[in-house]
């Protein structure tokens, strides 16, 4: 697959899923009646059956990472070339803009407008941390073992993470810088998003060397 083909699918792919993730985040809040627990089950169903699709849609022609640490696992694993590895993230992180500027159309909002939805403290960087842990977790296991279960298995993932984190799993820096631009129920203050980030980051690199050790290659296993 060309470079070409295989950027466009991260983009585009970044930004759908950030129309999915912040335009149900809006269409439940306005629908919810002030039930924030209904708002947040609308929001994680949505996400889920949207990263089914999406992972389906672009994973024979990128992976459908549409996330830098699963980028940065996978070329740390020799899945993706060293060399693409920037230009998957940027890809990403201006496709999950222009899906915010996308969501926030449809809804007759400002293209971009900072979020005022505190997320910080101690307890949401652990979230995070658990989070992004528990994706590239599943992503390795999955992938070695089952690779046909692996967009269920993440999209589940995901959808439950919704619940079980304080953080509400975010758990990819390109989805937590792009809704910071967001003042909506998906939405992050700016001068929260680097915790994040950071906590976002340590997760997936400890999972990757736990879970590269507990199902290893082929060639490694039989040394």
């Amino acid at each position: 697959m060309s470079m070409a083909r295989r950027l466009v699918a991260e983009g585009l792919g970044t930004a759908l899923l950030l129309a999915v993730v912040v335009g149900s985040g809006i269409m439940a809040e306005r629908l919810a009646g002030g039930n924030v627990a209904i708002a947040l089950l609308a929001n994680a169903i949505a996400t889920g059956a949207g990263l089914i699709a999406l992972i389906l849609m672009f994973g024979p022609v990128s992976g459908a990472h549409f996330n830098p640490v699963v980028t940065l696992s996978e070329a740390y694993q020799k899945n993706l070339p060293s060399r693409h590895v920037l230009p998957y993230i940027l890809l990403q992180v201006l496709g999950a803009f222009a899906g915010v500027a996308a969501a926030h159309g449809m809804f007759d909002l400002p293209l971009f407008f900072a979020s005022e939805h505190a997320r910080t403290g101690m307890a949401q960087w652990w979230s995070e941390f658990v989070a992004s842990f528990g994706l590239i977790a599943v992503i390795i296991s999955t992938s070695r073992s089952r690779p046909a279960a692996t967009p269920f298995a993440v999209a589940a993932y995901i959808t439950a993470a919704y619940w079980f984190t304080s953080s509400t799993s975010f758990a990819n820096p390109a989805v937590t810088l792009a809704r910071a631009a967001s003042n909506s129920f998906a939405g992050i203050r700016p001068v929260d998003a680097p915790g994040f980030i950071i906590a976002q980051l340590l997760g997936a690199a400890v999972a990757t060397l736990v879970f590269c050790w507990m199902h290893p290659t082929r060639a490694v296993a039989e040394q």
